[in-house]
């Protein structure tokens, strides 16, 4: 199966619209790259909602400030924008999550594809960006 990513106007459209995400396996190391994302995305306006069923939610509290939760079924309000920082295994599930929730974009960070999941995602009507990285759009798009 094909895929090919939204083009550059509707990435930087997306990036340019703080909205919702939530960052499914967001580290509470300030060494990893989940971290650095989701304090990236707080930086340009974004309500950075981490989400990792390991991590005990007051370590991520003091990292970003925002309460952690298990999945996203737990989030109370909704989310826009599903950011993942799993493996490519994990998408299915969390695509099935995602629709659940209601969100709108599914973003899969640089190594994270899996084109049965997308499709099934971008046919319940979410827009889907695989193995990209919002910090490298953010410096070639604006």
């Amino acid at each position: 199966m094909e895929f090919t990513n939204p083009s550059d106007a509707e990435i930087r459209t997306i990036l340019s619209k703080p909205t919702t995400v939530a960052v499914i396996g967001c580290s509470d190391n300030p060494a990893r790259d989940s971290l650095k994302i989701a304090k990236l995305l707080k930086a340009h306006g974004f309500k950075v909602i981490p989400v990792n069923p390991q991590l005990d939610a007051d370590a991520l509290r003091s990292a970003l400030g925002e309460k952690c939760y298990p999945d996203l079924a737990s989030i109370p309000q909704q989310v826009e924008i599903v950011d993942v920082f799993r493996r490519s295994e994990f998408v299915p599930q969390i695509v099935d999550e995602s629709i659940a929730k209601g969100a709108r974009i599914l973003w899969c960070q640089l190594g994270v594809i899996h084109l049965d999941a997308a499709h099934r995602a971008q046919q319940a009507g979410m827009t889907v960006i695989m193995d990209r990285c919002p910090a490298i759009e953010y410096a070639r798009l604006f």
